[in-house]
């Protein structure tokens, strides 16, 4: 009866430190990550500060989850930084990924956008760092917030169709990535709720990502971002 009742016990602090016990702290995680969004477009888009937001937003971001492990060490596990089903949803994102891959490249083809340079190796290094970022920041928090908000029940196709839409509007105005961050976000919204793990969703969301760039849109985040401090 006591080992019964201590782990009861245990259960319910993990419980309670796992999520936020108020809808309040869930609100104000989401207003958070939607300033974050606005920022995006202050200092990336209008300010051109690329660099400099993505540093800001990585630390910041760390640091809060380090506040909320400090307060709850179960915290992180929730939210996805696990290492125990990385395999299994490995093999959930695979398939799609390599759909992905061969997608981005024939439209990179048929619009004659393909510009696989060297400057994809560096991206396909770091960027899983911000993918992985971003994917907590939107899917753990937004998703998951929004999927145990205690006074509004929402459905998880209403969760995942709303954190899909501010993922890809935060692409605005490019149109392609406007397209395929709404479907990879719908993609990624499933798997997370079905097993949650941010390191396999962070990964290939940089690496499909920087593909993306150097495919479809024609772009250079490297020569943008890096380039113009080491000339």
């Amino acid at each position: 009866m006591k080992q019964k009742l201590t782990k009861y016990l245990t259960d319910f602090s993990n419980f309670n430190l796992t999520r936020p016990s108020s809808d309040k702290v869930r609100l104000l995680e989401i207003l958070a990550v939607v300033l974050t969004g606005v920022g995006k477009f202050v200092f990336m888009d209008y300010l051109n500060w690329r660099l400099a937001f993505v540093i800001f937003a990585i630390l910041f971001w760390s640091l809060y989850a380090r506040y909320r492990y400090k307060k709850g060490n179960q915290v992180l596990k929730d939210w996805g930084f696990r290492r125990d089903n990385f395999k299994s949803v490995l093999k959930l994102v695979m398939p799609f990924a390599a759909v992905s891959i061969v997608v981005f490249i024939g439209i990179g083809y048929i619009q004659g956008t393909l510009n696989l340079t060297w400057h994809i190796i560096p991206l396909l290094i770091t960027y899983p760092i911000w993918g992985t970022v971003q994917q907590f920041i939107t899917i753990g928090l937004v998703a998951g917030n929004l999927g145990t908000l205690k006074s509004i029940q929402l459905k998880k196709v209403s969760v995942i169709l709303i954190t899909s839409t501010l993922f890809s509007l935060v692409h605005y105005p490019t149109v392609w990535l406007l397209i395929v961050t709404f479907i990879l976000a719908v993609f990624y919204g499933c798997i997370y709720l079905k097993a949650k793990n941010l390191y396999v969703l962070g990964v290939f969301h940089g690496w499909l990502g920087a593909l993306f760039y150097y495919t479809v849109v024609n772009q250079d985040p490297f020569a943008d971002v890096f380039l113009k401090y080491l000339n």
